[in-house]
């Protein structure tokens, strides 16, 4: 709650400094703050009758680095003061049926955007490398969390040797999965709000074991962080009672790639194994699995190819 109300105290605090247009400006945020959140600097200034420079100097003068912090404090205000059902209804109440799936694209987008610009890369390699010298990795990921948990777990398994995706029916059993977890071992935690408090004990007892910790969430006052020295911070669309993860996905999928270009000839080995099985048993077409194996290769067309 701290930057949501740092963003109403720093409004108050800068009033009488503000041009007339940024006086029009900060009425509008504090009146339609829950509509706000959904403009861009563009949008925002067009909404009050002032140009996007306007709307920029205004977010600085708020002493914010720019108008995506000046968002974030936005964003959080909200969060804070609306629940899902009321942010939906701002959303998309007035978007006219025909225009939705256009309009959810445009959202989509614009979040893996911001995203990119601001990601950590240092942390995003950080979280490669632990994962290559991690001896056993353990994914937990709760509720909507979970199809980004299962994922990542599906493609790591056929990277790294030991990979586990934590069961979370119950407290108890996320624990009995975790018994012999330490400091060789590594964790990535995904929790987007609602915040999971499973997904906060988990990683708590696994960082009280010395297990490295990684987490993928929505912002750097995510609970999960308290206990993860590499966070990878990737958006979410708190504006839907659909949780849009399309950008965590995003990440997942470059955190896949990634190691696969520090593992290829141990995926292409995976890939032609079960090649071999697949087509013993009549899972899949030859032309389905060749054109997996050939994926893996063509992501370094110099290495010359693994023989088994």
């Amino acid at each position: 709650m701290e930057q949501a109300d740092n963003l109403l105290l720093r409004i108050q605090k800068y009033d009488k400094t503000f041009s007339k247009g940024q006086k029009r400006l900060a009425a509008y945020v504090l009146k339609n703050y829950d509509k706000a959140v959904f403009l861009t600097a563009l949008k925002l200034g067009k909404e009050v009758g002032v140009s996007e420079s306007t709307t920029v100097r205004f977010a600085t003068q708020l002493g914010y680095k720019g108008f995506p912090e000046f968002h974030r404090a936005l964003e959080e205000l909200v969060r804070n003061k609306l629940n899902s059902i009321q942010r939906m209804k701002v959303t998309y109440g007035h978007v006219p049926e025909a225009e939705i799936l256009d309009t959810v694209f445009q959202s989509d987008i614009e979040i893996i955007k911001l995203t990119m610009e601001h990601i950590d890369h240092a942390a995003f390699e950080m979280a490669v490398e632990t994962l290559l010298s991690a001896r056993t990795i353990y994914i937990i990921g709760i509720r909507s969390c979970a199809p980004l948990a299962s994922f990542l777990s599906f493609y790591l398994n056929m990277i790294l040797d030991d990979v586990r995706l934590i069961q979370t029916s119950s407290a108890s059993e996320i624990f009995e999965q975790m018994i012999r977890i330490g400091d060789q071992d590594a964790i990535i935690g995904i929790s987007f709000p609602r915040y999971s408090m499973r997904t906060l004990k988990t990683i708590e007892f696994a960082n009280n074991r010395n297990a490295k910790v990684i987490t993928l969430t929505d912002s750097v006052h995510s609970p999960i962080n308290l206990y993860s020295s590499c966070n990878l911070i990737a958006r979410s669309d708190m504006a839907s009672i659909v949780d849009s993860l399309v950008a965590p996905l995003s990440v997942v999928n470059a955190l896949v790639v990634a190691l696969c270009m520090k593992r290829q000839k141990e995926v292409v080995h995976t890939l032609e194994t079960m090649e071999k099985i697949w087509d013993e048993y009549q899972v899949y077409s030859n032309d389905e699995m060749e054109h997996a194996v050939d994926t893996i290769k063509m992501l370094n067309p110099e290495q010359e190819d693994h023989k088994t």
